[in-house]
C-alpha cells in the first residue's frame, strides 16, 4: 500500500517536533522516513545500545523503561502518537539511557542519523525544536544552556520540555 505523504505531513505538522516547518520541508521529511511497524512486546531498542534513528509514534503505544539500581525496569513514560523519542541520542552520540518496549502494535517514523545530517544541510528542513542542536550545536548555542525553553519557539519549548521531564524521571527512576 503507498504511504500518504500528504497525510503523513499533516500529521508530522502537529507533533512537538516537526510542527513549524513549512509544507515544503515537511515534504522533504516525510521523503527521508521509514515506516517500520512493531507487534506487541517488541523492543524497538535497548538502554546502552549506540543509537542510530529517532522515531515519531505514528499509532500504538510504547513505554520508556530504565534499569534501576536494583535491576529492575522502571517506567518513565508511556509514548503515543505524536510523541518522538531517540534524537537526543543523535545529536549527542551517547549510548540510548534507556529502552523502549511496544505495549500495542506501532507504526513508527524512522528518521536516521544520516537522515538527520541532510536535514541539517537544507536549513529550512532543520525542525524548529531541533535548531542549535545540529552536529556542531554546541558551538551555535552561545552560551545558552542545553534544553532552554525559548518562549519565541514554541515547538523548540516543548520539545525542551519533554527532555526536560525525561531527564527528571530517568534521576527520580534511580
Amino acid at each position: 500500500m503507498p504511504r500518504d505523504r500528504a497525510g503523513l505531513a499533516r500529521f508530522l505538522s502537529r507533533t512537538p517536533f516537526f510542527g513549524g516547518l513549512d509544507d515544503i520541508a515537511l515534504r522533504h521529511v516525510v521523503a527521508m522516513t521509514n515506516e517500520r511497524i512493531f507487534p506487541r512486546g517488541t523492543a524497538v531498542f535497548r538502554e546502552g545500545e549506540q543509537g542510530r534513528s529517532m522515531y515519531v509514534v505514528e499509532s500504538g503505544e510504547l513505554v520508556a523503561l530504565k534499569s534501576g539500581d536494583s535491576g529492575r525496569a522502571v517506567r518513565l513514560m508511556h509514548l503515543k502518537p505524536g510523541d518522538f523519542f531517540g534524537e537526543t541520542t543523535l545529536i549527542e552520540m551517547q549510548p540510548r539511557p534507556f529502552s523502549v518496549v511496544v505495549e500495542h502494535e506501532t507504526r513508527l517514523l524512522e528518521l536516521t542519523n544520516a537522515d538527520l545530517y541532510k536535514l541539517y544541510q537544507e536549513p529550512r528542513a532543520v525542525p524548529p525544536a531541533a535548531q542549535g542542536l545540529g552536529p556542531h550545536h554546541r558551538l551555535r548555542r552561545r552560551g545558552r544552556r542545553r534544553g532552554h525553553a525559548d518562549p519565541r519557539h514554541p515547538a523548540r519549548a516543548a520539545a525542551s520540555q519533554a527532555a526536560s521531564s525525561l531527564s527528571a524521571s530517568v534521576t527520580s527512576a534511580l
